[in-house]
């Protein structure tokens, strides 16, 4: 499985910035110490370049990012303050989406070890989101028109705003969020789906949900998958308020996998968030999706 990394670009964040920015780096270096890909399925992000960012986001948007000619509201909505590293990271976590979802129409699956920012709208960024990587990846399969019928299941634990205000209105687009009821965003955009599950949820609950959910998307009938992984619903995580073990977050994952190996449908990763103190246990759900995901393609089965 062909994964592409983004973490060599630098984003420098002032001391003490809630943003964990080394978590990507730590899952990278995880992935290979526990020799669940390879040296060789890693690939280096290339950067999008601005004609394609356009599929999803106003040109005006898009210059003011490249420049630094952000006004301070965007950039206090953002979270992050704006640097030259700020514009090309972000630019290459979109060309790391793009690049895993050509791999993944040839190989079945691919992955990118960032992504998943699904609340940057057309015109602006907001919750550490700067382009919407998803957005911009699903209106490319479709201008091209290698792709009829695309699902998004996202299952970070905040809602998909920025893909449901870009995308919702989108022919042959079915967006499925499942997310907590009280968290951010606090004014959803309302997806082809929803389900908003209240703090406290578990993993029992939480699966029911997610199999009901899946049921209306097999119903869609998509004919390619983005899977917004985010491991946010973890019992440990800061930001998340839902109470998902390890095993729960597996088998989730084993679920929405399982279901695209079994139906042939291709399907890449998107990292989503992950905000547990210590951040290594976010690292650690993180690279648990991956090996459930080599596991389902490579076997057909899980076996834990």
């Amino acid at each position: 499985m062909n994964v592409y990394y983004s973490d060599h670009y630098v984003l420098p964040l002032p001391e003490g910035h809630r943003f964990p920015i080394e978590k990507y780096r730590m899952l990278r270096d995880r992935l290979l110490e526990q020799k669940i890909i390879a040296p060789s399925d890693l690939k280096e992000s290339p950067l999008v370049k601005p004609d394609i960012l356009e599929l999803a986001h106003t040109p005006d948007y898009i210059e003011a990012m490249r420049t630094g000619n952000v006004e301070e509201q965007t950039l206090k909505r953002l979270g992050f303050p704006w640097s030259p590293g700020l514009y090309d990271r972000s630019c290459a976590s979109v060309g790391g989406a793009i690049a895993a979802m050509e791999d993944a129409l040839r190989d079945g699956i691919a992955g990118n070890l960032a992504g998943g920012t699904h609340h940057s709208h057309a015109d602006r960024g907001e919750g550490y989101c700067v382009f919407n990587d998803i957005a911009v990846a699903t209106r490319l399969l479709k201008r091209d028109g290698r792709k009829k019928r695309i699902a998004i299941i996202d299952l970070d634990v905040h809602q998909g705003n920025g893909n449901s205000s870009i995308l919702r209105r989108d022919e042959g687009v079915f967006i499925f969020s499942m997310h907590g009821e009280k968290n951010y965003p606090f004014v959803k955009v309302p997806s082809h789906l929803d389900i908003a599950l209240p703090d406290g949820t578990g993993d029992e609950t939480y699966l029911s949900h997610l199999a009901d959910g899946l049921i209306e998307v097999r119903r869609f009938d998509p004919d390619y998958i983005f899977y917004q992984m985010g491991v946010d619903p973890l019992k440990e995580d800061t930001l998340g308020k839902l109470d998902l073990s390890f095993d729960g977050l597996m088998k989730r994952d084993e679920l929405v996998l399982s279901y695209a190996y079994r139906s042939g449908i291709p399907l890449s990763l998107a990292l989503g968030g992950g905000y547990a103190k210590p951040i290594e246990l976010s690292v650690q759900a993180y690279s648990n999706t991956y090996r459930i995901a080599t596991d389902v393609f490579s076997k057909g089965s899980v076996s834990r």
